[in-house]
């Protein structure tokens, strides 16, 4: 049986220095926001040559008020070229596409997306009101589930450890893809979002687990006295199936990074992130706060022998 809860220190210092790593990346890069969440228009287009399609060239056609700092121009793969701007008056929409057409007559317009400046704001409001009702019901259901089991901690705890984690995972992943955002120019956009909330659902599943072979053991044994002990037997217990669970995952998620549509990329990157720092958590961090929170108490003499 690997001791897994006498090593949280350990596991503590890792899991500090990579929020740490994160939180300082979140600090000095900052999140580069896509147009789903600051507006403005993007078009992608199937470019003849995409050497032509330059924000140089580009700028010498239009004007001055649409070529700001906010105008980008972007190669892809295959000659497709994506260009953003915050402008979305259609005279100027029908400026900047006269000026493509007359740069490249050759080139497809492959998509256009439109985002106007309030729909962007109440987006952001929505996400943020998303994840902090997700955390807040996460947090609720784990303390109803787990009541039968208030001792020698309250199910409160289970909870609060549990979203400790979430945190500790969706921090994780802000954070690398914060340094994504400045090194390679990844935006964050609606798909982000949407593997976030995956990731919360996914790293929840995995720590419940957990918790629910620590009630099953709490229960039929009511050894209270070895707490930590039987919370360390459960993680051990548990341990194969979640590595097994996330490995399978890990195995879909990579094929779909290598194979998949490059749409797909950065949700699967986000996936992939999110599904490793979770498994991690759910065994070295929920767990292992637990058992942390039951020594504080007995320190502090709030538990009777």
């Amino acid at each position: 049986m690997y001791d897994i809860i006498g090593k949280r220190k350990h596991t503590y210092i890792f899991s500090a220095l990579l929020m740490i790593i994160s939180l300082s990346a979140l600090g000095v890069f900052g999140l580069k926001l896509g147009i789903d969440f600051i507006g403005g228009t993007l078009l992608e287009v199937q470019s003849t040559n995409a050497d032509l399609l330059t924000r140089e060239e580009l700028c010498q056609s239009i004007s001055q008020d649409i070529c700001t700092e906010s105008f980008i121009v972007q190669k892809s793969e295959d000659n497709r070229v994506i260009i953003r701007y915050k402008e979305s008056d259609e005279d100027e929409n029908k400026e900047v596409l006269a000026a493509i057409t007359a740069t490249d007559p050759g080139m497809e317009i492959l998509r256009t997306d439109f985002i106007g400046a309030t729909v962007s704001e109440q987006l952001k409001s929505n996400t943020v009101t998303a994840i902090l009702l997700s955390v807040a019901m996460i947090l609720i259901y784990i303390a109803f589930a787990f009541r039968r089991i208030s001792f020698p901690v309250s199910s409160w705890s289970y909870g609060f450890s549990a979203i400790v984690a979430l945190v500790h995972d969706i921090v994780i992943v802000l954070g690398l893809f914060s340094i994504f955002g400045y090194f390679f120019d990844v935006e964050i956009g609606i798909p982000f979002i949407a593997a976030l909330l995956t990731i919360l659902g996914y790293s929840i599943n995995d720590t419940i687990v957990v918790y629910d072979r620590v009630r099953e053991n709490i229960l039929r044994t009511k050894n209270l006295n070895q707490f930590p002990q039987l919370l360390n037997q459960s993680l051990n217990e548990t341990l194969a199936r979640s590595m097994n669970t996330s490995l399978t995952v890990v195995v879909v998620l990579i094929a779909m990074i290598i194979w998949g549509s490059p749409s797909l990329l950065w949700f699967s990157v986000a996936l992939l992130i999110g599904v490793l720092a979770g498994t991690y958590s759910s065994i070295f961090v929920a767990t292992a706060l637990v058992v942390s929170i039951y020594y504080y108490k007995k320190k502090k003499g709030l538990l009777s022998d």
